[in-house]
Parts: C-alpha cells; structure tokens; sequence
C-alpha cells in the first residue's frame, strides 16, 4: 500500500509541471492591448525620437544665452625672435668737442622667452541672431507636438490591431464551432448511407457524394484552424505573449447610440497636417529673420607670459559684426520654397479634413448596418434555439433522426457566428470611429 501511494506521489509530482503548462492563459481584450503597449518596438521607437526632439528644443534654447569661451596654450620656442640696434643708428651726440654715437655699441634685446604661455576668457552676446535662435526654438516646439501626435498615432495603429486580432479570434472560434457541427452532419449522412448500402438499400454514387461533402468540411474547418493559427501568431509577436494557447474573454456588444456632434477636431491626422502648416510658417519667419546681420557684444580677459611686447594681463571689451551679402539672394529663394511648402501644407490640411470627414461618415454608416445586421441576426438565433428545442422534443419522442438534430444544432451554430461577426463588426467599426474623433 506503502508502495502504491509512494508511486502515485511520484508520478503527480513530475506530470504536475505539465498539466500546468497546458493551461491555457486567460486574455482580457483591454488587457491585450496594454501588453501590445508596453512591448512594441515600433511604438517605443517613436517614443524615443520624441525625447530626442525634447533635447534638441532645450538645445536651441541654450543658444540664445551668452557664449562663454576658455582657452589657453603653452608653446616652447627654440629660436626667440630680438631687436637689433646697430651703434649709431639713432646719430651721434657731440660731447666736450667729440661725438658719442648713439647707441655707442651694438645692442640686441631680445623679444621674447623660451617658454610661452596664455590664457583667456570670452563672453559673446548674440543681439540679431536672438530673432532667428527664437524662431528656430519655435520650430523645435512644433517639432515635439508632431513627435507626441506621432507617438499617439502609432499607439492607436497598435490597439487598432490588436482589436481587429482579437475580434478575428472570437469570430473564428464560432466558425470553428459551426464547421465542427457541419462535419459531424456530414460524417452522420455518410454513416447513414454506408449503413444503407450494406442492407442494399442505396448504391455507391450516394457514398461517393457524401465522402465528398466531409472531405470539403474537414478542409473548411482546417482552413479555419490555420487562420486561428496565424491570427494568434500575430497576436503573440504584438503583445509579447508566451503561452501556447489563451482563453479570449468575451466582449460588451451592447450598441451606443451615436452623439450628432461628432467630428474630427481630435483626429491625429488632422493635427498633424496642422502642425505641418505652422511649423513651415514658422520657418518662414525663421528665414525673414537671416536677412539680419550678425551682431554681438563682447568682453573677456587675457594672460599671457613669454612675449615681452604684450602686458601680461589684459581685460577687454568689444563688439562683432559680420554680414554674409549672398545671404541676401540665397535667403529669397529659401523663402519661394518655403511658401511653396506652405501652400502644400495647406493643401494637405484640407484634404486631411475632407477624408477624416468621409471616414467618419462612412465608419457611422457601418456602425448603423451592423446594429441592424445584430437585430437580424438575433432574430435569426432565437428562431434557430426554438427549432432546437423543437428538434430535441422529437428526438426524446422518437419522431426524428439523430442527423434532423444536428442539422437543426449546425444551423444554430451558424446563426450563432452570423450573430457574432454582426456584434464584432460594430465593436470594430466603433473603434474605427473612435479612432478618427480621436476619442481613445
């Protein structure tokens, strides 16, 4: 008995590990689409270049403070540079009846030391550059609120996706369920027929036809479990999922009614055509503003040692200017093709709006067939489950066959999954709509 209960132990404890890996992993819809969120690459790199847009905007605002300058260097000279004065070279001075050369020998100075050394400071103001340096920060800001809506963007792709996945999902299980049914209906018809052929009560063009229709369900429903299998491969590479299988949970189907006032103000692509357009005008100004010479003021502090000519320490102040005159015709052919591009982005935002408008009215006109395509198809699934039961009273009275019973379950079956792609299509043509109002 001992012996009995200690192999019992034994195998529970090494096929546990199995059974548990073959649990199926329980998947909410809201909870698919914050792993897909949180996993996906594509939206992480958007992320990213929307922090780097934020540093280069911080980097054009430091621009517009004073530039502070240091500098120094050593520099060891072989040959040191002298001033030669020969005797007599400034004249000659009479003294006491004689002259006096002036110098009265030959003198060298030298004009330096061997080892050299200096060192500065500089502060430079920009005073014109600061129109233009504001107009490029303005460039920057518009820069970070196209990377945000395109971030957002890329986030209602991804959720989009995932519904459109998981709602494919839900869909093919019903199918899977009505070809199941279909193919038991066909296996049935042919067993009937094979029965009848062994009593010699039908022929073999009978058999072959039905062998036929289960061999086209039994492809129907392979067709379905491949593109089961494709959609949660999908579904596993957006959302990071590692389970073998998951348990979709089901989904609120209940219609809303829709408000009279919905627009497209809140549509990412509609802002992002706006965007387009103020920062080419803001690009425009940044252009104007190059005509604009460069000038600035400036002060600093030098020390030096090694060169006998300069003072040692020497503070200062000053000004620069410098005017680039090509600027001046390269500059107007920069803002014809700027005004170009402004005439485009333009363009872009109306026909932005036209197509976010036609979206959204083609999107609302499905939401309206598919609440009714679910009346109908609700209608359609309580006359099927009256059938059923109908079906089911004869089958315990013997008034039927079992092959009326499934029919009559295969018929429900489809119903069910007619009812169903109605439910989803409206889920996924109010998630379109909502996506378009920019309501996620």
């Amino acid at each position: 008995m001992k012996s009995r209960c200690l192999i019992t132990l034994i195998i529970f404890l090494l096929t546990a590990p199995l059974l548990h890996a073959q649990q199926p992993m329980p998947l909410g819809l809201d909870q698919a689409i914050d792993l897909a969120l949180q996993h996906n690459r594509a939206l992480h790199i958007r992320q990213l270049q929307q922090s780097e847009k934020t540093a280069k905007l911080h980097e054009d605002a430091i621009r517009q403070y004073p530039v502070v300058t240091v500098s120094s260097a050593y520099q060891y000279n072989q040959n040191l540079g002298a001033l030669n004065i020969p005797a007599g070279y400034f004249g000659s001075l009479p003294l006491g009846g004689t002259t006096i050369d002036l110098p009265n020998k030959d003198a060298s100075f030298d004009l330096g030391k061997h080892n050299n050394f200096n060192a500065g400071v500089t502060v430079y103001q920009p005073i014109t550059q600061l129109g233009k340096i504001k107009a490029g920060m303005e460039v920057s800001k518009t820069d970070v609120l196209i990377a945000e809506q395109e971030s957002r963007k890329a986030a209602l792709q991804i959720r989009q996706a995932v519904e459109k996945l998981y709602y494919g999902l839900l869909i093919n299980q019903q199918q899977q369920i009505t070809a199941n049914a279909n193919l038991k209906l066909a296996q049935m018809k042919q067993f009937d027929v094979e029965s009848a052929l062994m009593a010699g009560k039908t022929v073999d063009a009978s058999k072959a036809g039905l062998q036929a229709n289960v061999a086209d369900e039994e492809q129907n429903l392979l067709k379905l479990q491949i593109q089961a299998d494709d959609y949660m491969a999908d579904l596993q590479q957006l959302t990071g999922i590692t389970a073998d299988s998951v348990v979709l949970a089901e989904v609120d189907y209940n219609p809303q009614p829709l408000s009279d006032s919905i627009s497209g103000d809140n549509n990412v692509d509609i802002r992002l055509a706006y965007l387009t357009k103020i920062k080419t005008e803001q690009a425009i100004k940044a252009a104007q503003r190059s005509y604009l010479p460069d000038f600035g003021v400036m002060a600093g502090y030098t020390y030096q040692t090694g060169n006998v000519l300069y003072p040692n320490s020497n503070p200062y102040i000053g000004a620069a200017f410098k005017w680039n005159i090509q600027d001046i015709f390269s500059n107007k052919q920069v803002l014809h093709q700027r005004n170009f591009q402004l005439q485009q982005s333009a363009e872009n935002v109306a026909n932005t709006q036209e197509t976010v408008t036609h979206d959204i009215a083609k999107a609302k006109r499905r939401i309206n067939q598919a609440i009714a395509l679910i009346a109908v198809a609700q209608k359609a699934v309580n006359f099927r489950q009256d059938e059923l039961k109908i079906q089911q009273d004869k089958q315990d009275a013997g008034l039927n066959i079992e092959a009326d019973l499934l029919n009559t379950k295969s018929m429900l079956a489809k119903a069910q999954a007619d009812l169903l792609s109605a439910r989803l299509n409206y889920r996924i043509a109010l998630s379109d709509l909502r996506i378009l109002t920019g309501a996620y």
